[in-house]
């Protein structure tokens, strides 16, 4: 009764080995083979018959996948079950019978009875077209970077040329800005003035004809007027100043024109250290058309009650602030593709290496604008050793 109830036990045992579809060994101490099923003995191309009794790792685990020999005091599965532990293996292959291999993951756990360790079981599966679709996989990734580290470069040569285009429009424009102005103040200033003259000229010979004295004082006041309005528009164009006195009497005079034009308390500053190098040239106007478009778009759209303005210079940067205590600006606002004037000062900035950055005003709340945000633009420009110094 016993043999029968051990003899239906081992046919259980079979039938559920055999059911299942993944490989399943077992070995004792040594190493041999003490059982496995169908579904282990095909995968590896035998017959469970010929596997019984055999050295499994001579058998299956004796070379590494490109041939080389795997000895066996290094096999996970052995040295697993033989100092108490068990183990988990995806990286490494079984041969087969053929002399092929195939990329398997395995485990190995111990067979304990009566306290003792007898062998282990091993159970295995073929997973050579999850290995292959993780190297497609992965070779779709490689291919994809190596793409979008194309693109970013096509890109990035785009950026560097539009912006080098940027550049050279500024630069042409300024140009032509000076030229323009040179021409008004050649041309139209130079008439202005003869005729001013002539109209003195005839004014001193009508004085007793009072009509034609009134006329000529009248065409007088309205030649003056033509006078300053030239003056004015030729500095706006470019201002002189910042041709014949430099860049940092550009900034202190538009910082006067800025505060007479809207009357808003300004907190001045500026700190000229003794060493440093003022920019000239290309570099100096886009400084003077970053801080002109600043306090222009204060005056336009900040509602503020208070300005500070500060210039650094020191012999490695221009540091230049602007900051109100208006009404602020939104994030999206900034970033709007129709913000020409933020994005006008950041490729200037960018251009020569700089940095332009939009925050919060740091200043206190005032009584009349409490819980006003306020702005602070900074714009941060490093300086070319070849500068003149100040």
């Amino acid at each position: 009764m016993d043999i029968v109830e051990s003899d239906l036990l081992r046919d259980k045992l079979t039938l559920l080995l055999d059911s299942t579809g993944e490989g399943i060994y077992g070995i004792d101490l040594e190493g041999r083979c003490t059982f496995i099923n169908r579904a282990g003995a095909n995968m590896l191309g035998y017959a469970v018959e010929q596997v019984l009794g055999m050295n499994m790792h001579e058998l299956v685990h004796h070379s590494h996948e490109h041939g080389g020999h795997y000895p066996e005091h290094e096999c996970p599965i052995l040295k697993a079950y033989r100092n108490g532990e068990s183990c988990r293996v995806d990286q490494e292959v079984f041969w087969r019978a053929d002399g092929s291999y195939f990329a398997t993951e395995y485990s190995s756990h111990q067979i304990v009875d009566g306290g003792q360790v007898r062998g282990a079981v091993i159970t295995f599966s073929d997973i050579s077209k999850r290995r292959l679709a993780e190297e497609q996989l992965q070779r779709a990734k490689a291919e994809l970077e190596q793409r979008v580290a194309e693109r970013t470069r096509e890109l990035s040569a785009a950026l560097r040329q539009v912006r080098q285009l940027s550049a050279h429009a500024h630069s042409v424009r300024e140009d032509e800005r000076t030229r323009i102005a040179r021409e008004i103040h050649d041309e139209l200033g130079s008439l202005l003035v003869a005729l001013k003259l002539d109209v003195n000229w005839m004014a001193s010979r009508v004085r007793e004809i009072e009509p034609v004295a009134r006329k000529c004082a009248t065409m007088n006041r309205l030649i003056e007027t033509a006078v300053d309005n030239v003056g004015r528009i030729i500095t706006d164009l470019r201002p002189s100043i910042l041709d014949h006195q430099g860049l940092i009497a550009a900034l202190e005079w538009q910082v006067q024109e800025f505060s007479e034009a809207t009357e808003l308390p300004c907190e001045v500053n500026f700190d000229i250290a003794p060493q440093a190098f003022v920019p000239v040239g290309a570099q100096a106007t886009a400084a003077f058309r970053i801080f002109q478009e600043m306090l222009s778009n204060v005056a336009r759209h900040a509602r503020a009650t208070r300005v500070r303005i500060a210039v650094m210079l020191t012999p490695a940067e221009l540091v230049m602030e602007v900051e109100d205590n208006g009404v602020g600006a939104s994030g999206d606002a900034l970033a709007a593709a129709t913000s020409y004037g933020v994005m006008g000062m950041r490729e200037r900035a960018m251009h020569f290496g700089g940095a332009l950055s939009i925050a919060g005003a740091r200043f206190a709340p005032a009584h009349d604008m409490a819980g006003m945000p306020g702005t602070l633009v900074c714009l941060r420009l490093p300086l070319r050793p070849s500068r003149e110094p100040s």
